[in-house]
């Protein structure tokens, strides 16, 4: 029995790695497309020898994306995570770094007509029900890639790609602090929990004994600090609206500590159980605005400069990743970020044909 081929383009978006599909060319049924998502990634298994992902979380997400039928959108963007060693597939969060190249991908699959020298592309995010917008850069007609941008986490440079937000306040708990409180306590340790993009739990780094700037792999390697964190995650979890999450990626937990390298702080993100080398866009953003609520924990931690138009610099293990918030008379309007993007690969990725016969075999 041979295989089917499911086209597909591999993407690195921000510091992630994805394969992005248009949604007519995997199953309709959700409870098949998850297993064909398995196949593709080569879960579960910690090395994903079997199949694209390269057994880290962060080059295991798929965006499935489709045109939009809503007025305020040009393209639909489903992502979802999967799981390296379960065989799972997750869609309870949104990932910023896949969406983007979800901007290019449109373009390159003729979702969205190139305009100029920066396409803006609308995309509803299926995942939390919000609106991003994508300026794309297209100078020759064409996705541009190849720029001096830079962003902490990825080698070399490339085109600069903004993506702008607003109103994602509460997109996955309903609330920008979902507990109804600045500040929670578990197991004795304070902490904020905060929606503004992706459900995150700040603590000080220096509560739980900590400098807050350990390598990842000594974090990873501290197993009752993981265990403390899980039991905190946990109980925030049900707090947060977001129910039982033993079994869910989010909400993310973040350590955070007085910036070292002129940032506002310093961050130790965790998603949600491995320490991440970097930070998430939208854990970024999360962050970011957790400095301006105050009485937070981030406040007397963080160095926030005055002005309705504040970037913060949230230093991460590899680098730094810049938020740029806009605020109205102390109201936070939007946010923006600078990312970049790359077509790594255009062609189809195979599965079994015993797994799903598709339209075609090879």
């Amino acid at each position: 029995m041979g295989q089917t081929r499911i086209p597909c383009l591999l993407m690195r978006g921000g510091t992630s790695k994805g394969a992005y599909f248009l949604a007519g060319d995997l199953p309709g049924d959700p409870a098949l497309r998850d297993r064909v998502l398995l196949a593709v990634m080569g879960s579960p298994d910690a090395r994903q020898i079997d199949g694209l992902g390269g057994g880290d979380s962060l080059t295991s997400k798929v965006a499935i994306i489709k045109p939009s039928t809503r007025a305020d959108a040009d393209v639909d963007y489903l992502f979802a995570q999967v799981l390296v060693d379960e065989p799972r597939v997750d869609y309870g969060q949104n990932c910023g770094n896949i969406l983007a190249a979800v901007g290019p991908f449109a373009i390159e699959r003729g979702l969205v007509a190139a305009s100029g020298d920066v396409t803006p592309v609308r995309i509803f995010m299926e995942n939390t029900g919000q609106i991003a917008i994508a300026q794309v850069p297209t100078p020759d007609g064409s996705v541009s890639y190849s720029g001096q941008a830079r962003i902490d986490g990825v080698p070399g440079y490339g085109a600069p790609l903004v993506v702008e937000f607003e109103d994602i306040a509460g997109s996955s708990c309903g609330a920008l602090l979902p507990t109804g409180k600045v500040v929670d306590v578990f197991d004795g340790v304070e902490v904020t929990c905060v929606d503004n993009g992706m459900p995150v739990v700040l603590i000080r780094a220096e509560d739980l004994g900590l400098s807050g700037y350990e390598p990842p792999a000594q974090l990873d390697g501290d197993i009752p600090l993981k265990a403390r964190l899980e039991s905190i995650r946990l109980q925030a979890g049900t707090r947060m609206n977001l129910g039982d999450v033993s079994q869910r990626n989010v909400p993310k937990m973040c350590l955070i500590a007085p910036a070292q390298r002129g940032g506002a702080l310093s961050t130790r993100s965790f998603i949600p159980h491995r320490c991440h080398t970097s930070i998430g866009v939208f854990g970024a953003v999360s962050v970011a605005v957790a400095c301006l609520i105050e009485g937070s924990v981030a406040v007397g931690v963080a160095c926030v400069v005055e002005g309705d138009i504040k970037q913060l610099s949230v230093e991460h293990p590899t680098g730094e990743f810049t938020v740029a918030l806009h605020l109205n008379n102390d109201r936070l309007v939007s946010c923006g970020l600078l990312r970049t993007a790359r077509l790594l690969l255009d062609g189809a990725v195979c599965v079994p044909r015993t797994l799903w016969k598709g339209n075609q075999g090879c």
